[in-house]
């Protein structure tokens, strides 16, 4: 069996500035391509994994650039539908000293939020061990949260894991509550879901990761791993294992984004190695914090050998109490 993991979303052109200060203050920009799935897959594949990646690009540059970036690297593109009638979407992003970034997006009406259900019809998921979702598509549109529904269904059917990482991005849902509703539904169809603990006081009125994880393995969730910022992650299983795993220390941090799906990369990649969990969240934990070092949204995911030296480091590992 292959393990292949089919990453969907939206990948997107990304102006990132080349000087700290606001948007509106900005004289020049670095262009990358970015977007919380198209990180996870650029995580995978420089651990020595398979990525394939499906999503929606218009005729345009960006999209055009996206589809160079991912063979370049590697990710399998056979599944990119292309359309003539949207456009790719694009974002800038501040450059900050402290803090996260400000983030811009040029999204709204892309070519990727019209992917439908039945952009999904004849999808074959027989070379997938694997998909990993996140809740940025399902924000995208309705036709976006039809498919991304339609999706989970069919991965459970074919037997392929479900992992999904609830990624809330507010400004991008119609209401809060539609948010609220729909993630839940989406974390309880998932067999690993990776919220953060800010996001668990969202989405369930607690800060408690106890907690949390018992209500989403109650609603069908088969591995909830909590994310604790610098202290680390909290885990649970459906079978009753448990357990903490402290955070990982390092010098500075450049830039937040793009940690969360650095975890992410983490723990799908050791799963998928045959590592227990513990292991696969002690990994994730490991690559959060190498991303924290670095501008870009996934340049500094680092290859095999350079996740070996960071969690090798004493100066990095972290120390149970």
């Amino acid at each position: 069996m292959s393990d292949k993991v089919l990453l969907v979303g939206e990948p997107m052109g990304l102006f990132i500035a080349d000087n700290p200060g606001p948007l509106d203050s900005v004289g020049s920009y670095t262009f990358a391509v970015a977007g919380a799935e198209f990180n996870v897959a650029v995580g995978l594949t420089r651990l020595g994994h398979e990525a394939a990646f499906l999503t929606k690009l218009g005729p345009d540059p960006f999209g055009a650039r996206i589809v160079k970036s991912m063979d370049e690297i590697g990710i399998d593109t056979k599944m990119v539908i292309k359309t003539d009638e949207r456009n790719t979407g694009f974002m800038l992003k501040s450059q900050v000293t402290e803090g996260d970034p400000e983030i811009y997006y040029f999204r709204a009406g892309s070519a990727a939020s019209t992917l439908s259900p039945e952009d999904l019809a004849g999808i074959d998921l027989s070379e997938c061990a694997m998909v990993h979702l996140t809740g940025i598509l399902p924000a995208l549109s309705d036709l976006c949260r039809a498919a991304t529904l339609d999706l989970m269904g069919k991965a459970r059917d074919a037997g392929v894991t479900v992992s999904f990482d609830c990624n809330l991005r507010p400004q991008l849902w119609p209401d809060t509550r539609t948010m609220v509703e729909t993630t839940n539904t989406l974390a309880a169809l998932s067999d690993i879901f990776l919220p953060g603990i800010n996001e668990c006081e969202v989405l369930l009125g607690t800060r408690d990761e106890r907690e949390a994880a018992a209500r989403y393995l109650e609603a069908g969730s088969k591995l909830v791993v909590v994310k604790l910022g610098a202290d680390g992650a909290y885990y649970a299983c459906e079978d009753g294992r448990e357990g903490y795993v402290p955070g990982f220390q390092v010098d500075e941090i450049v830039d937040t984004v793009g940690a969360g799906d650095g975890f992410a990369a983490g723990v799908i990649s050791a799963l998928l190695e045959g590592q227990d969990v513990e292991q696969a969240v002690t990994r994730g934990c490991a690559i959060g914090a190498i991303q924290l070092t670095s501008r870009g949204d996934n340049e500094g995911l680092p290859t095999r050998e350079q996740l070996d030296a960071f969690m090798a480091d004493p100066a990095h590992t972290p120390v149970k109490e």
